[in-house]
């Protein structure tokens, strides 16, 4: 299977960013997709709404459902669930890509940034799996794909941002756990996670994240990279950890310089990357900055 052409994808978190790509890659196969989030109007400082997502998606060849959605809330996800079913005609693919983040060592964490971080990252994602589960288990190659990292259990990933590394880890605990246990239904759980920073407006407003964007990969990275796993058989690929330049490169991929922001930055690497995962190609700058 090469194309997600009527396949159903339900995404958290799509309005923008990394969702929003993921589900314009599907759009070209002419997929039918949920957009499942929060922003049904404009922020001040991010771009992006359901209404504008599912726009650019039609736009894209594919056909869209946007649906104000807090997966916080056991209520909204289930009755988002069951519109996509009642206008797709079921699920055949769950996207928990919907997140939070807090950079702050435990005595700078304020609680309610804990609580979001942990009702969103882990809670969340159980949740949308959960009510997912029945209807994947219709589907002909149904897969539940996580964005989190893989499981290394390194003290330098979580001394810094304790609060948020446990939060994200329990996305990927839902992996290891949701793979095993859906393995004899057919459904594939994976996840996927990007080798270096990425460009997304949430960066550009970070302080210093002009500098940072510029040493970052477009979002098209991990948009090819979700493609090749949802559309891999669903019996066969499944419960794996993947980082989405080794995942290209092991299907073929052989150009990446056109991910790249700024061909005179050195990419930036991202968070919760094990060591021993060595990058297919060079993160070093391409072309030297002009002098002075």
């Amino acid at each position: 299977m090469e194309t997600l052409h009527k396949k159903t994808l339900f995404i958290t978190g799509g309005s923008r960013g990394i969702g929003l790509a993921i589900a314009l890659r599907a759009a070209k196969d002419g997929a039918n997709i949920a957009i499942a989030a929060k922003t049904a109007d404009p922020h001040p400082k991010l771009p992006g709404t359901i209404h504008t997502a599912a726009a650019e998606i039609e736009q894209a060849g594919g056909k869209a459902l946007p649906l104000i959605c807090d997966i916080r809330h056991e209520d909204q996800v289930r009755a988002a669930v069951e519109l996509t079913v009642e206008k797709f005609g079921g699920i055949d693919i769950c996207i928990n890509n919907a997140s939070a983040i807090s950079l702050t060592p435990t005595v700078q964490t304020d609680m309610k940034r804990y609580d979001l971080m942990h009702q969103i990252n882990g809670r969340g994602t159980f949740l949308t799996s959960k009510l997912c589960i029945p209807h994947l288990m219709k589907a002909a190659n149904p897969h539940i794909l996580m964005l989190s990292p893989p499981l290394d259990l390194n003290p330098e990933w979580f001394a810094p941002n304790l609060a948020y590394a446990i939060a994200k880890y329990n996305m990927s605990l839902c992996v290891l756990g949701m793979a095993a246990e859906l393995r004899p239904h057919g459904i594939a759980v994976n996840a996927l996670w990007p080798r270096t920073a990425i460009a997304t407006v949430a960066i550009a407003n970070l302080p210093g994240g002009g500098k940072l964007m510029r040493a970052s990969r477009k979002a098209d990275i991990l948009a090819d990279a979700a493609h090749v796993i949802l559309t891999k058989p669903s019996r066969e690929f499944t419960g794996n950890f993947c980082i989405d330049d080794t995942l290209l490169w092991e299907n073929g991929k052989r150009d990446f310089d056109h991910y790249r922001i700024d061909p005179s930055e050195d990419l930036a690497p991202d968070f919760f990357v094990p060591e021993d995962s060595k990058p297919p190609v060079s993160l070093k700058a391409l072309v030297a900055k002009p002098a002075g």
